[in-house]
């Protein structure tokens, strides 16, 4: 998965925090949980604000 993959992060980001309320989650952690996950195979300092912010957006959806 790389960063501009955000609907798919979303769904990885769903499975694996299906208890956590994506609503609250700062970019800092937002950008950990993304590293973290398995499928994950982006360079690392290639994230930004607006792709974060389209990842929360997409994990949002995902939770409706």
């Amino acid at each position: 998965m790389l960063w501009t993959d955000s609907l798919d992060i979303a769904i990885a980001l769903d499975e694996a925090h299906p208890d956590f309320d994506p609503t609250y989650v700062n970019f800092v952690d937002l950008r950990k949980m993304v590293i973290a996950l398995e499928e994950f195979d982006d360079d690392e300092e290639k994230s930004g604000e607006k792709i974060l912010e389209a990842i929360q957006m997409s994990w949002l959806e995902e939770r409706e």
